[in-house]
């Protein structure tokens, strides 16, 4: 397929890059900068995409879209708001335009569309939360679903905590529980759906690939967990103890209006995602951990 790609720099999408270029597809990066030898396109979400960049494209790759992980500044909040939501109103809007339209459109989304929940369990099927994100979220996506009209298949991946050891909101904390000077946030009791970085990159391929997934597919794996036994689960798996807890005020002096999510508690299931057929590699955190930290793992005994 020929693949238009916006957000291929990201986390994400350097790890999708390879993926797709191994299976034989053609892409054309959309975005700030290039991205390798690839054909790319200079494109800000502030405005349309050039049409040369869509032009022959089977497939929409849309990953753009300012870290969230940062202090909310009103600054902060309209490059959020112009990344995600302008940024995708744009792009539809190019697509509407052309005579030769893509078969399907691939969008990031956001399990913040839920917002703070407590103990309740959240399908793709359930409501939209509060706040400031919730509200972002429900924009964004709407601003995606509008390709359907265009005859396009539009699939929207709402993303949990993506666990990579070299990016991502793991490799954040990743120097603090290798120092031992980690624990659980707040109170401990918030729900994270967790998902493995592998499964995610594998959830896009099937998304562009099968005509089965279409609308909202969560990316989380089937088996969230409380803040306090992820933290033990990451701590076990890096041999080191995890016994500092850092208080909900700490985290709300640093981050501001943003420790809100942080501290939210999401138990968000992927219902939808697992009727489409697709099957996640790492349904379960000491496996998907111990697949992260290999050369961690204690040996086996041979007495």
């Amino acid at each position: 397929m020929n693949i238009t790609f916006t957000g291929a720099s990201g986390f994400l999408g350097s790890r999708l890059v390879p993926k797709l270029n191994a299976a034989g597809h053609q892409l054309h990066v959309l975005g700030r900068k290039p991205v390798q030898a690839l054909a790319f396109s200079q494109w800000d979400a502030a405005c349309e995409p050039p049409a040369e960049s869509l032009a022959d494209a089977d497939a929409i790759l849309h990953l753009a879209g300012e870290p969230v992980a940062q202090r909310w500044t009103p600054e902060v909040k309209r490059r959020l708001y112009t990344s995600r939501v302008d940024g995708t109103r744009h792009l539809v809007h190019a697509l509407s335009t052309l005579s030769r339209r893509p078969r399907v459109l691939v969008s990031a989304s956001a399990m913040g569309i839920y917002g703070s929940r407590g103990d309740e369990v959240l399908t793709e099927e359930s409501s939209p939360g509060d706040g400031f994100l919730a509200d972002l979220t429900v924009a964004w996506e709407r601003e995606a679903a509008l390709a359907e009209s265009l005859g396009i298949r539009v699939v929207q991946i709402r993303l949990g905590v993506v666990l990579g050891a070299d990016g991502g909101a793991l490799a954040k904390m990743l120097p603090a529980f290798r120092a031992g000077m980690a624990g659980r946030l707040g109170s401990g009791r918030q729900w994270m759906s967790w998902v493995h970085l592998d499964d995610v990159v594998a959830l896009f391929v099937f998304a562009l690939d099968n005509s089965s997934a279409r609308g909202v597919l969560n990316a989380t794996a089937p088996n969230p967990v409380r803040n306090a036994e992820f933290t033990k689960a990451l701590a076990s798996a890096l041999h080191r103890p995890a016994l500092i807890p850092v208080p909900a005020l700490a985290l709300r002096l640093l981050f501001g209006e943003m420790s809100d999510v942080i501290l939210a508690s999401a138990r968000v299931l992927p219902k939808a995602t697992e009727r489409s057929g697709f099957q996640f590699r790492y349904p379960d955190l000491p496996a998907a951990l111990g697949g992260l930290f290999p050369s961690t793992a204690r040996p086996r005994s041979t007495s």
